[in-house]
């Protein structure tokens, strides 16, 4: 079997606020450097994806994912990946942020979805495994529920990525491996090996459901943020902390109105495939 690189966390300037850019050069850029895919992870968007999806000339030869990085109200980041055929609201519920891990495993699953913690032992407050200790210690409860971890990223240190990797062991899952990328010098500085076959999200879900476990790799990018203010850093932690609480807060009516039509979404589809398989009897 043939396998290519993909890069599966991807910040575009359209979706992500921090990031300087756009996602068509995001994608070139990865297959000048022999990339075959990417995953779009921007924050609590799909922006960056809708953007790639109405430009009448893409990449040819070259596969783009719609994913999200998903704010959860305590215990950080989350990638998620949806099939296509998702109820619409639920694509709009994850454009805002705040949802408990527990509902957030819940409906994503409950959509045939699958997701997994971004840099699972990265910043304080961002990370899985770094957020309050109250939470920490029910780390081994929430893990038998997700589908996989990120176990390389480029913007973490390695020993992070290592223990996030022995955590996967441990705990039977697969890894996901990408750069995070926010601008052109770290692109493609992550990969995850993917068969050539995945061309669409539900390929990618299928191939991660039936226990497959990719190889990922990459290179330490030494230029984020973070490295730059050292100690200094600690104050946008704290920062983002309270921006995500009170993003959380506001979007409180937002995540209702969407939680309550995904459940009418999902009880139509249910109706419309039970009819259908009654046609076929």
């Amino acid at each position: 079997m043939e396998y290519v690189k993909f890069d599966m966390h991807c910040h575009t300037s359209e979706g992500s606020v921090d990031s300087a850019v756009k996602v068509k050069e995001f994608a070139a850029e990865l297959k000048k450097k022999g990339f075959g895919g990417m995953l779009i992870t921007d924050h609590d968007s799909y922006g960056g994806y809708r953007a790639y999806r109405d430009d009448p000339d893409k990449i040819k030869d070259f596969v783009v994912l719609r994913g999200i990085e998903y704010d959860t109200f305590e215990y950080g980041h989350f990638l998620v990946v949806l099939p296509e055929d998702a109820p619409e609201s639920m694509f709009k519920l994850l454009e805002h942020r705040g949802l408990s891990l527990f509902n957030l495993i819940r409906l994503v699953h409950g959509c045939g979805g699958v997701l997994g913690p971004a840099h699972p032992c990265g910043e304080k407050f961002l990370s899985f495994l770094s957020t309050r200790k109250s939470f920490v210690t029910l780390y081994k409860w929430y893990i038998k529920f997700l589908d996989f971890l990120e176990g390389y990223n480029a913007c973490e240190d390695e020993q992070d990525n290592y223990i996030a990797r022995l955590i996967a062991h441990e705990h039977d899952l697969p890894v996901v491996g990408g750069s995070d990328a926010h601008n052109m010098d770290c692109i493609g500085m992550g990969y995850t090996l993917l068969p050539s076959c995945i061309k669409t999200e539900k390929d990618f879900i299928a191939f991660i459901k039936n226990g497959n476990k990719p190889k990922v790799g990459g290179h330490r990018y030494c230029m984020t943020t973070k490295d730059k203010l050292g100690t200094a850093n600690l104050s946008l932690v704290y920062g983002f902390f309270m921006y995500n609480k009170w993003g959380a807060f506001c979007n409180i009516t937002s995540r209702r109105k969407y939680k309550k039509q995904i459940r009418l979404d999902l009880m139509k589809k249910l109706r419309k495939d039970e009819n259908t398989f009654e046609k076929t009897e």
